[in-house]
């Protein structure tokens, strides 16, 4: 991989990540454009290393936020009067709704980085999803805020978070669709969301990097994925902020339009050959 196809992922990475159009299915679709074969273990590992640059942003962006739960959680473990902080609670909501997606992507590690990484299966995604994105926002109370997450809200969107493991779902749109499932307005939804993808995302970049290291030697260079990530990093940052104004004002489904006209047209370069799946 050049640095100019590293530069271009990481900027795909970076826009796509947390807005609901799937940052998998779009660097999937960008890969295979660029001529990599997308289910190779060096081109999968990079493509699940470059976001932990993202990752990075919501850490950098929400550093109050983080500082405050960890602080809480550490204190509550300290101290039993602390545990009745709504601070702390949420600390424990995260950390066991991050469960699910960490045992589901450990067992179906391998179905995942082969089987799944096929066109096809972004062109279903992209557009099934879609109707589920539809239905959210159709069924949405929006009475709930933050401070009314509770366990069985964090379980809820952290099981549906698995749903986007699947390339062309997107984890935000899996997310922010669950919470508002649950009542919740879109501000708190999107937030949770991003919280719940620290640990996620954190732990799948990790990973890769350890377990495979030399595949991303051998077939990606060190060097373009630390530039990919450097550049999600910088994007993501930029794109955090703008969705947590559009969310306030707007619904998810704006995004609905642009998944379904994404797969239908890479249907067509399916169906035409002019791209392979995989």
């Amino acid at each position: 991989m050049n640095l100019l196809h590293a530069l271009i992922l990481g900027l795909v990475e970076g826009i796509t990540e947390f807005l609901p159009v799937s940052s998998t299915g779009h660097l999937t679709i960008a890969e295979k454009m660029l001529g990599l074969t997308v289910d190779d273990p060096g081109v999968t590992a990079f493509t699940a290393i470059i976001q932990v640059g993202a990752i990075i942003a919501v850490i950098v962006y929400f550093r109050r936020d983080i500082a405050r739960l960890i602080s809480a959680w550490v204190n509550g473990l300290l101290h039993r009067g602390v545990r009745r902080d709504a601070d702390y609670r949420m600390a424990w909501y995260v950390i066991l709704g991050s469960i699910p997606i960490g045992v589901v992507g450990f067992l179906g590690k391998g179905i995942i980085a082969g089987g799944l990484r096929n066109l096809w299966v972004v062109v279903v995604a992209l557009i099934g999803w879609s109707i589920v994105m539809l239905v959210a926002e159709r069924m949405a109370t929006q009475r709930r805020a933050e401070p009314d997450i509770t366990l069985k809200d964090a379980l809820y969107i952290g099981v549906m978070q698995c749903v986007a493991l699947i390339p062309g779902v997107s984890r935000s749109g899996a997310t922010i669709s669950a919470g508002l499932f649950r009542g919740l307005d879109r501000v708190a939804a999107t937030r949770i969301s991003f919280f719940l993808s620290i640990p996620a995302l954190t732990a799948a970049g990790a990973y890769e990097a350890l377990s495979a290291g030399s595949a991303i030697s051998a077939s990606v260079g060190w060097g373009a994925t630390l530039l990919a990530t450097l550049v999600s990093f910088v994007t993501a940052y930029v794109s955090i902020a703008w969705l947590l104004r559009l969310v306030a004002h707007h619904p998810i489904t704006v995004f609905v339009g642009y998944r379904v006209a994404l797969g239908v047209v890479l249907a067509v370069l399916l169906l035409t050959g002019v791209v392979t799946p995989t």
